[in-house]
């Protein structure tokens, strides 16, 4: 079971979320965010009281967030990359198969944006060159390379004679480093900062 922490800004959304995620078995709601935790955070807008809960959880451990938002333009969701979320749900969109699944891909250290949201910051060099972060190791390359050529896990292990593990843990790490929302933003990060 995923342990998740649940915040939002009101607590209509609050009850609403608890009681769908406490019906869930593949989820364990706990009372204060943690390291393992996956902070759920439900706002209609990313105004300042959002930005306030989401450094609470970053500064409380979380690595892995997720934000519902009723509203979320292009100037937010780069706002909510920057400050590690690694996924994205529109209210309306918000089923309780849907939030489990992002929760579950954002456990899994992967990312997950709504396509529209998503192809437009990556149509956008100079947000994409915004966001934190340095050069890449010699390992990091070669295993983002081989994600650029198609390669799954397996196949990247197998090529480089690494462990499936430890092809994850390069990926987690480039994704965590450059506050990136998964491999796909991680390869089209690096090309475009022509590190591979």
């Amino acid at each position: 079971m995923i342990p998740v922490w649940v915040k939002a800004l009101d607590p209509l959304s609050q009850f609403g979320l608890v009681y769908t995620l406490g019906h869930r078995p593949e989820v364990r709601l706990i009372d204060e965010p943690e390291a393992a935790t996956v902070a759920l955070v439900a706002v209609d807008a990313l105004d300042h009281g959002a930005v306030q809960v989401l450094r609470a959880a970053t500064q409380r451990g979380c690595r892995r967030i997720v934000l519902i938002g009723s509203s979320i333009d292009d100037d937010a969701l780069m706002t909510a990359v920057q400050l590690g979320v690694s996924g994205v749900l529109r209210r309306a969109e918000a089923t309780g198969d849907r939030i489990v699944h992002l929760v579950q891909a954002a456990a899994a250290g992967d990312g997950n944006l709504p396509t529209g949201l998503m192809g437009r910051l990556l149509g956008q060099p100079s947000t994409v060159r915004r966001l934190p972060g340095s050069g890449l190791s010699d390992r990091e390359t070669q295993v983002l390379r081989l994600v650029a050529d198609g390669k799954d896990t397996q196949e990247i292990a197998r090529e480089l004679s690494y462990s499936e593990r430890t092809v994850k843990n390069v990926l987690h790490d480039v994704t965590s480093r450059l506050q990136l929302r998964n491999r796909s933003h991680a390869v089209a990060y690096a090309l475009r900062q022509g590190l591979i």
